[in-house]
């Protein structure tokens, strides 16, 4: 049991006094980053997505 408590106490010890947290600004900076590279793997994504199935419809017509 007092392995359990040295654990809580070095984890609360190590996220106050040792973690580097970011900032505000350094935060919404990052959610921006994400938000847009998201987007644009999403648009990649999708357009590919398009290219098959334009792609795949062509070729079952020539078969069929």
């Amino acid at each position: 049991m007092s392995k359990i408590g040295t654990y809580v106490q070095e984890t609360t010890n190590e996220l106050v006094n040792k973690v580097t947290w970011p900032t505000w600004q350094e935060l919404q900076g990052s959610a921006i980053v994400v938000m847009v590279a998201s987007t644009i793997i999403g648009l990649i994504v999708w357009g590919m997505d398009m290219g098959f199935s334009w792609i795949m419809e062509k070729a079952y017509q020539m078969v069929s």
